[in-house]
């Protein structure tokens, strides 16, 4: 794994594709083929200009409610139920909801650090950071005549597990979920129950080296680690019939 330095900051609605290019440019990086391009949730968002001022937020009296409860910002906590399907959690100092994308996080992944402005802002999650991985390699390869993967991940907590871990939320040209159910262990017994996320676990490993946000190295370059293929970042998401906690 490779994570080159000297990455801009990013401004809203700035290109990321350029930058990125420059950048790998920069640190005498070459990408090749069935390489994977980890990329921060935090500069798609930038580049995607998914901020939102606070002062424009009008919150609702459902927002009140609940920002009562979890002793929050009630600006933020309309924002986060404009952006989540339901509230999985909600108690002092915590709010866990369902994203309308189907991730379970705090604060429907909406952040307030490192947005470099005077006003009070809030960075959303991309729209669709699928779409927005898929564009990323469509780009790569138009420009750079590469096949590659590309993951955008963000940080997440884990239920029963303190801290937060690197997890896949769009993902293009990478087997994100790999079913093993119906081949063979080392005994010759078939896998019945066996999935990996995949995406997940490179999203973690890319994590490491990107550090916390104080670091500034929001790319990271794997290599030699072949999952390539079709696959999304939905893959992973757990339908809700299937869930036996939410």
């Amino acid at each position: 794994m490779l994570a080159p330095s000297g990455f801009p900051m990013v401004s809203p609605g700035q290109a990321l594709l350029p930058l990125i290019i420059a950048n790998l440019q920069a640190n005498q990086l070459q990408l090749n083929d069935d390489d994977i391009l980890v990329v921060t949730q935090k500069i798609v968002s930038k580049s995607e200009n998914r901020y939102v001022r606070l002062s424009d937020v009008e919150p609702t009296p459902r927002a009140r409610e609940v920002a009562a409860l979890c002793h929050k910002d009630d600006r933020m906590v309309e924002l986060v139920l404009r952006e989540s399907e339901r509230i999985v959690r909600c108690t002092k100092d915590v709010l866990i909801v369902r994203h309308r994308l189907g991730f379970v996080s705090a604060n429907a992944g909406i952040d307030r650090s490192n947005i470099e402005s005077g006003e009070e802002q809030a960075l959303l999650l991309p729209e669709d950071p699928d779409r927005s991985a898929a564009e990323l390699r469509q780009g790569l390869a138009d420009r750079l005549g590469v096949d590659v993967g590309v993951l955008i991940i963000d940080s997440f907590g884990r239920p029963w597990r303190l801290g937060t871990c690197g997890t896949c939320i769009g993902s293009a040209g990478v087997v994100a979920l790999n079913d093993y159910r119906g081949r063979l262990d080392l005994a010759g017994r078939k896998l019945e129950v066996t999935e990996v996320a995949q995406a997940d676990e490179l999203a973690a490993a890319a994590s490491i080296l990107m550090g916390p946000s104080t670091q500034a190295l929001p790319i990271v370059v794997i290599r030699g680690v072949d999952f390539s293929g079709s696959g999304t970042a939905a893959d992973l998401i757990r339908p809700v019939s299937q869930d036996q906690f939410l």
